[in-house]
């Protein structure tokens, strides 16, 4: 049940910080935010498993850039995505 609510508060961490750091708004709904910043932090961390820096002797630095990164990606690629399904649902039938 932990699991679950910290996965929640990372992916909303994650994803805030994400955008953030973008350049510009990105107008997508906070639940989206929220699901790009999980699914920016599992694969962050499956990255830095797999490049073997997932656990170090301090703080995951290499681990959070990962995570950050990884959310920034997902995020810049999907709002466009969302803004063109915004527009498209008011041209129908021009």
């Amino acid at each position: 049940m932990f699991q679950i609510l910290w996965s929640l508060i990372a992916g909303l961490i994650i994803g805030g910080i994400a955008q953030l750091i973008l350049p510009g708004k990105q107008n997508i709904p906070v639940w989206l935010t929220l699901l790009l910043g999980i699914a920016g932090a599992f694969l962050g961390n499956g990255i830095a498993s797999w490049i073997g820096v997932r656990h170090t002797g301090g703080v995951d630095w290499i681990r959070h850039i990962l995570q950050i990164g990884i959310a920034m990606a997902l995020i810049s690629a999907l709002t466009p995505v969302w803004v063109g399904r915004d527009k498209s649902r008011t041209n129908t039938g021009g």
